[in-house]
């Protein structure tokens, strides 16, 4: 089995930290080798111990969660995911964690009740396996902090195919775009909205698989760093040429015909077997059901591989896929899933995927 996967817990709850220990020590994989109840100690810790991976609260006492984790990333950078509340607050706070460079987060409320912990229990361990196993992470979570995203292509395992060598996208009169995103896309994102053209005449949905609050917070934040208008994405609303609609947490987002030019966009619950509500899927199915091949889809850095099938609808009636490339990912699940089945006409840097779309339009 090798070394077991080392973590900090850093919560000013008793109950938390014996939760979240339990949780993931019921993994034989994984080791809870510390835990701290605030900040200051908590960094001292990580910065002794070097874990391979840090849980942290935000709101604690003598230091907050966001200090703390500002000088993880400055002297020890590990890999970092929040234990944030279910409020538009920590919704706003778990965001800023993301700038800081948190990699992904867990809602606290739901660690509380009996009838989700076997639910939220197996995404804990299933996020530290997949996190932890993202070789070079470190460096790469400097880098997307500071902007600089490696474009060094590092040599692929056994079975994968080769990425494509064009990195242009053709010129075809795309009238939608429909982006696929997880673990790492706050921080991703806004690398890429903030210089989406404002030539850009066709709704973009985005699907980012959060939670209710995250959702709306998030797309507020990225309305305040665009040129596009970006919006959680209502009931029965119109879709706009130009305008940004992120999916609702909690729900999948889809499209609907009313006979204009854009069509209508539905909010709802359904389905419900899906792994991931919003569903990539879900609403790449929707979009390119509408507007076929002239669809222009897009998936980028989260675990699993959620978006697969909708690239496959796509390249089936000859839709173009774009995918963001391994080394600059916080983790290399969904961009592999569509590269691996040889769907992904272009594979590209973070750092150059919004420049790579705006010269398709």
């Amino acid at each position: 089995m090798g070394r077991k996967i080392r973590v900090v817990v850093i919560d000013d709850s008793a109950f938390m930290r014996k939760s979240l220990s339990l949780m993931l020590e019921s993994d034989e994989e994984i080791e809870v080798i510390a835990s701290a109840r605030d900040g200051e100690e908590g960094y001292k810790l990580v910065k002794n111990l070097k874990p391979d991976l840090v849980t942290l609260d935000i709101e604690m006492p003598k230091m907050d969660g966001l200090t703390a984790l500002q000088l993880i990333m400055k002297d020890c950078p590990a890999p970092v995911i929040m234990v944030s509340s279910l409020t538009t607050e920590g919704a706003e706070a778990t965001l800023k964690a993301f700038e800081y460079g948190a990699v992904d987060f867990i809602p606290k409320e739901l660690s509380y009740t009996n009838v989700n912990i076997i639910k939220i229990k197996e995404e804990l361990i299933r996020k530290v396996k997949e996190i932890v196993r993202q070789s070079s992470l470190n460096d790469r979570i400097r880098r997307l902090i500071g902007g600089k995203i490696s474009q060094v292509e590092k040599s692929k395992p056994a079975g994968v195919k080769a990425i494509p060598a064009s990195s242009h996208l053709p010129k075809i009169g795309y009238k939608a775009i429909c982006l696929g995103i997880s673990t790492g896309g706050p921080m991703s994102l806004q690398k890429v909205v903030p210089i989406l053209d404002k030539k850009i005449n066709c709704p973009i949905f985005i699907v980012q698989h959060m939670p209710p609050k995250f959702t709306k917070s998030l797309a507020d934040r990225l309305n305040g760093m665009s040129g596009l208008e970006v919006r959680e994405a209502e009931n029965n609303e119109r879709a706009k040429n130009g305008v940004i609609y992120i999916a609702p947490g909690g729900f999948h987002m889809t499209l609907k015909r009313n006979g204009l030019d854009t069509p209508n966009i539905s909010i709802t619950e359904t389905p419900e077997n899906t792994l991931h509500r919003p569903s990539v899927d879900v609403t790449m199915n929707s979009v390119v059901d509408l507007f076929g091949k002239y669809t222009l889809g897009i998936i980028m850095t989260g675990m699993g591989k959620d978006g697969l099938e909708g690239i496959r609808k796509l390249k089936d009636i000859g839709g173009y896929c774009l995918a963001q490339n391994e080394d600059s990912c916080i983790v290399y699940g969904m961009p592999r899933s569509v590269v691996e089945a040889g769907f992904a006409d272009v594979v590209v840097p973070l750092e150059d995927i919004a420049e790579t779309i705006n010269k398709a339009f």
